[in-house]
């Protein structure tokens, strides 16, 4: 196997290496199934106890060895190569095995090195699920032999043997900044730049550095590959500079030439040397200014991959809204209530609420990620009839809002049912209840889907069932 040039020279032949999974997830048993097939001495190590990975450990291969509770530093330094989950925090035995010089990779730069499908790669702030789900659709209903995935559901390992990893087949992947850290060889013909607003701040050094993390997804494009870029965004710009690939940007904000853009009711685009294509924009799963950038990226992208204009316009009408994610949840007495908890940070909300089609009532708050609330503010005086605070960050939130919209749209509620309660009471016919907290979950919820769980059951104690979609 070739060894192409870049920033860590890294494809190695793996039969008879000793090869080191850290982390069993979905991406660490991935990495783990693709290292055995390819011959590899196979050694998985996880903090949590084997207890409590009981059911991820009955999905290893056979003859994987298990060191969970803990890390062995000496299993680090032993390693010809180490590959490791997207998220997992710094190590000091990952560091040691650094300084030995023990190369290291992730699980979707692992799985690129045994696919040949082409490769449609997602990534940005906010929108990638979306975009990738429908672009995936789009891609699919063209015929061809499709896997989606990455960060989204199934892990791109589990692409490799399959016929959409094969010449002719398509590989449409959501790409976190934390997979992106470690790829070189992955390789999209496609890549997609949504957005880049601060996120993550917890873990990189600077918003700069997170953003260098998303531009290493046009780091191995060339002449013949397409960057399909955010034309609004000055930071995805940005990213996209001194890139090899053929640019396509898309805006809802001005016509372009080519591209993608938002024109009266419908979302507009050219593919390079092709006439101007019409698709509708009133899909309901799309609500939001931030919805009609997904659209038009994920057509653009589907387009490019060589899906026709009514096999791209019927995905269009049949996408249906992922969990989570601006889902309509109940309407009663003509208020709609929107379940938007995978928005955690204030970049998404922002976006979510931008064009909104009707007034909102947000219940906001969690754990706070250290963003700058302001912007929210100033969207939401524009669109907001009130807002409900909720969790550690709520004594924040607040100084940033009354400033902007008055101390009389702000409430407080101690729990996310009270805060429904209040919301719902607010809210006039006409008016949209949305939970998008623009921070994490994890003061007062597991994770966002027991935060969505908790506002979906609070909205039927509410409206009834019947009200329920």
């Amino acid at each position: 196997m070739s060894r192409p040039a870049g920033r860590v020279n890294l494809v190695i032949e793996l039969k008879d290496k000793n090869v080191l999974i850290v982390g069993l997830g979905r991406s660490g048993l991935a990495a783990a199934q693709v290292a055995a097939q390819q011959g590899a001495h196979v050694t998985v190590t996880d903090k949590r106890d084997a207890a409590s990975l009981e059911g991820a450990r009955l999905k290893l291969p056979v003859g994987v060895i298990e060191e969970l509770g803990g890390h062995n530093e000496a299993t680090f330094l032993a390693a010809d190569l180490i590959v490791m989950s997207p998220g997992v925090p710094a190590l000091p035995e990952l560091a040691a095995a650094v300084r030995k010089g023990v190369p290291v990779t992730g699980e979707m730069e692992l799985a690129s090195w045994f696919l040949s499908g082409t490769l449609v790669a997602i990534t940005g702030t906010n929108g990638k699920s979306t975009t990738t789900t429908l672009c995936g659709a789009i891609v699919r209903a063209s015929g061809y032999s499709t896997f989606v995935g990455g960060n989204l559901g199934d892990p791109l390992g589990e692409a490799v043997g399959t016929r959409a990893g094969e010449p002719g087949g398509f590989l449409v992947v959501e790409a976190s900044s934390f997979q992106l850290e470690t790829v070189d060889h992955f390789h999209p013909r496609i890549a997609v730049l949504l957005n880049v607003t601060p996120d993550h701040l917890d873990r990189y050094a600077s918003f700069d550095a997170y953003a260098a993390a998303k531009a290493r997804i046009f780091a191995r494009q060339g002449a013949s590959d397409f960057a399909v870029v955010n034309a609004d965004d000055a930071i995805a710009r940005r990213c996209v500079e001194g890139t090899a690939a053929r640019q396509i940007l898309f805006s809802t904000a001005q016509k372009r030439k080519e591209g993608g853009w938002l024109e009266g009711e419908a979302l507009c685009v050219r593919l390079p040397g092709g006439d101007v294509e019409r698709y509708p924009t009133n899909n309901p799963a799309l609500v939001g200014r931030h919805n009609q950038e997904n659209a038009l990226a994920a057509l653009l992208a589907g387009r490019l991959a060589g899906a026709t204009p009514s096999e791209a316009r019927r995905s269009l009408l049949e996408f249906r809204a992922l969990p989570h994610r601006m889902e309509l949840v109940a309407e009663a007495r003509g208020v709609e209530y929107y379940d938007d908890s995978k928005g955690t940070n204030v970049g998404a909300v922002t976006a979510a609420l931008s064009g909104f089609p009707r007034p909102v009532v947000l219940i906001a708050g969690g754990r706070d990620k250290g963003g700058d609330y302001a912007p929210l503010a100033e969207v939401f005086a524009r669109v907001g009839r009130a807002v409900v605070l909720i969790g550690e960050a709520a004594d924040r939130m607040a100084a940033s809002f009354v400033s902007v919209v008055g101390e009389e749209k702000i409430m407080r509620a101690v729990t996310l049912p009270e805060a429904v309660e209040k919301a719902s009471a607010v809210a006039v016919r006409g008016d949209a209840v949305v939970l998008s907290p623009a921070c994490s979950s994890f003061d007062m919820f597991r994770d966002y889907a027991e935060r969505a769980e908790v506002f979906r059951q609070a909205v039927r104690a509410v409206v009834g069932d019947e009200a329920m979609q």
